[in-house]
């Protein structure tokens, strides 16, 4: 069975940081790409980050770039991304899902977890 598992949301201060965890399960990540996604109360869902399969390639959205790292620890079959200098924008449900490449339609979703961060 294909399953994603999202873990490491909390509650963090501005300026903290935290690590998610996106483990999967019934596939290896070495042939699919895992990209991160959020959705803020309210709004739309939004593309965060993107990994290749294999790792080869990284992608990050403005709000992203130089403040998240997306990394995949291919023993564990483990993708994470760790987030520093939170702002209180980036509070929001975020969400692992498993696609073909970056860029493509997502194949599975994972559950989500929750990402607050207070002024």
């Amino acid at each position: 069975q294909v399953r994603l598992v999202e873990s490491g949301g909390g509650l963090v201060q501005a300026g903290g940081s935290l690590r998610l965890s996106c483990a999967a399960s019934g596939f290896t990540l070495d042939y699919y790409a895992i990209g991160w996604f959020r959705q803020p109360p309210g709004k739309e869902r939004e593309g965060v980050s993107c990994i290749s399969g294999g790792g080869g390639s990284t992608f990050y959205s403005d709000s992203a770039k130089g403040r998240f790292t997306i990394s995949t620890d291919n023993a564990k079959n483990t993708v994470y991304l760790q987030m520093n200098t939170l702002k209180p924008e980036d509070t929001a449900v975020y969400y692992c899902a498993s696609s073909n490449r970056c860029g493509s339609s997502v194949n599975v979703w994972g559950q989500g977890t929750q990402v607050t961060v207070s002024s």
